[in-house]
């Protein structure tokens, strides 16, 4: 079954939900006019589905390969991203004093979407290219700015992020790499870094790695690191490749999916690099690409789901098995076969308004300076990415399920996504650090923007029609709910509600999410069947999920580790 790109619901989404006028209107994104979105969309989508999309099954069936000493990429890869980069593509958002178009990252984000969902494995390169551009902008001298992001943002050269080490997963302040001053300004980067996606490729002129490592002066902990680029090819007076740098790809790792993207071990030896932002701040500068990663994670997990859901909603349709209640003999007659459909297109429909409400929030932010806008930019963020990935893993086991035997069968598809997607829940901060971050780092305001956000749903169930009032009912119960267990979680210690940070971070996706499919529903009667469904029958699980928030963590502590081995 072909891949089609949704581009009805990003247009339902920006223009009858999200608010994409209002972006429109800044003097920031004039050009984002309605014909010049329509345009995007259309050749976006028509790039998704004949170009990228035909490349995946060769990614996962012909995976990356490390010979001697060079990533061989899978067949098609290398066309498929030189189309994304002549297409402009990998610098819709970048500043266009480098050769970018300055779009708003809602735009960026619906066509990030339909990349994945087409091809995760190849579209995880411009995706870490335009985070490392983001980073460079903000913090990298004028000199560097002006040698990397031309050629970042014409995809000549690609970008990476080298954080993790052996022993430094999650704890990054534990990084031994270390980078020692020479006498032209440089740094000598010394270190091994693993998890690198696409630290390497043969169709790549350069890959320019962002590292984070200590200097001898930098003290223990994070507060000790900084930020450097360290390029593959040391670039020469004219800004074109020259010396090969003192590094290189010891290994790639073999994955339970996304094949085509290979994940490096690199080993840095001495490799020259440059400092990007102030010494000892390495963190500051890399979270600036982490965030957009985040964002961009959280969309790979829906962009996979919408493509389970359409090849499962294929099948269903096709599959003809036995008696069924409506008699045609399709399994989608089947009461249980449809509500599983249901499910999988309420969950995508939802963390996709979420996700693109995390993206208006940067655009908002970027564009008026608007400190509300920027909190609820970071607020959103976490649960963009948690409950984006979230849904990636749980539509594509459905889709496997609706399949049935053939779900298991490769050949059908259906798995590939299920393996693709996992590692999102995982990379650029797992789901619970997303979940932490939430209730700890972003609850650092006293819940404002948070109440914030409650406060605006009370206020679009208030203008339900009466017709609706079946689904403000519930949601209204919600929406307290929330607000409460909000109020009861600032009360807590820290690691009680670190103990409870999942589960409220669901709660309140699951919330949100049913607060948009409301809107959808006011917004077009069409869209009443689908809402009723979220809101009748996924809606009611927030309340589980807030009484664990309440639990706190006296009880995981009781389960010891003698007691958790019984």
């Amino acid at each position: 079954m072909p891949y089609r790109a949704p581009t009805p619901e990003y247009r339902f989404l920006l223009d009858r939900i999200l608010g994409f006028r209002a972006i429109a209107a800044t003097p920031r994104f004039a050009d984002a006019t309605p014909e010049t979105v329509d345009a995007i969309l259309t050749e976006a989508a028509r790039l998704s589905e004949t170009t990228l999309a035909p490349l995946n099954r060769a990614g996962d069936l012909h995976p990356a390969r490390l010979e001697n000493g060079i990533v061989r990429t899978s067949p098609g890869f290398a066309e498929g991203f030189r189309a994304v980069a002549e297409g402009g593509w990998i610098g819709m958002s970048a500043n266009p004093e480098y050769g970018g178009m300055g779009l708003p990252t809602t735009l960026n984000t619906c066509v990030a979407e339909m990349m994945s969902s087409a091809c995760l494995a190849l579209q995880l390169n411009p995706m870490l290219t335009q985070g490392q551009i983001e980073a460079l902008e903000h913090h990298a001298s004028d000199t560097l700015k002006a040698l990397y992001l031309p050629k970042l943002i014409s995809g000549e050269w690609n970008g990476t992020m080298n954080l993790t080490e052996p022993q430094a997963g999650s704890d990054v302040g534990a990084l031994r790499t270390k980078a020692e001053p020479l006498d032209d300004a440089t740094y000598a980067i010394t270190g091994q870094k693993i998890y690198i996606t696409w630290g390497d490729a043969d169709f790549m002129a350069n890959t320019c790695h962002l590292v984070l490592a200590r200097l001898p002066d930098g003290e223990p902990g994070v507060k000790g690191i900084s930020l450097f680029m360290v390029p593959k090819f040391l670039p020469d007076a004219e800004g074109n490749p020259g010396t090969r740098n003192s590094l290189h790809v010891v290994s790639l790792e073999h994955k339970l999916g996304i094949h085509g993207s290979p994940t490096c071990v690199m080993q840095f030896d001495a490799a020259k690099g440059w400092l990007v932002g102030a010494p000892h701040k390495g963190m500051a500068a890399m979270f600036t690409m982490m965030n957009n990663a985040r964002l961009g994670v959280g969309m790979q997990g829906v962009a996979q789901a919408e493509a389970a859901f359409q090849l499962a909603l294929t099948y269903a349709t096709d599959r003809r098995q036995g008696k069924t209640p409506l008699g045609t003999g399709a399994i989608i007659d089947h009461a249980d076969v449809r509500r599983m459909l249901a499910e999988m297109k309420a969950e995508v429909f939802a963390s996709r308004a979420i996700g693109l409400a995390c993206a208006v929030a940067i655009d908002m932010a970027a564009a008026t300076d608007d400190a509300g806008w920027r909190a609820r930019a970071a607020l959103l963020t976490p649960i963009a990415k948690a409950y984006g990935t979230d849904t990636g893993h749980h539509v594509a086991h459905l889709g496997v399920q609706v399949h049935g035997g053939m779900g298991f069968i490769e050949q059908t598809g259906a798995a590939q996504y299920a393996r693709d997607v996992r590692i999102t829940q995982i990379y650029e901060g797992t789901n619970g650090i997303q979940a932490m971050d939430l209730v700890g780092r972003k609850m650092m305001d006293n819940g404002d923007a948070a109440f914030a956000l409650i406060d605006e749903m009370h206020k679009a169930v208030q203008h339900a029609r009466p017709a609706l009032a079946d689904l403000a009912t519930p949601m209204w119960t919600a929406i307290d709910a929330l607000h409460e267990a909000t109020e009861a979680l600032l009360a807590q210690p820290m690691n009680d509600r670190f103990a409870g940070a999942v589960a409220y971070q669901r709660a309140f996706a699951r919330v949100l999410g049913c607060h948009y499919h409301l809107l959808a529903a006011m917004a077009d009667p069409a869209r009443e069947p689908l809402a009723r469904f979220a809101i009748r029958r996924l809606l009611p699980e927030h309340a589980a999920l807030l009484a664990q928030v309440r639990e706190g963590a006296e009880g995981l502590y009781a389960l010891t580790p003698e007691a958790l081995a019984l």
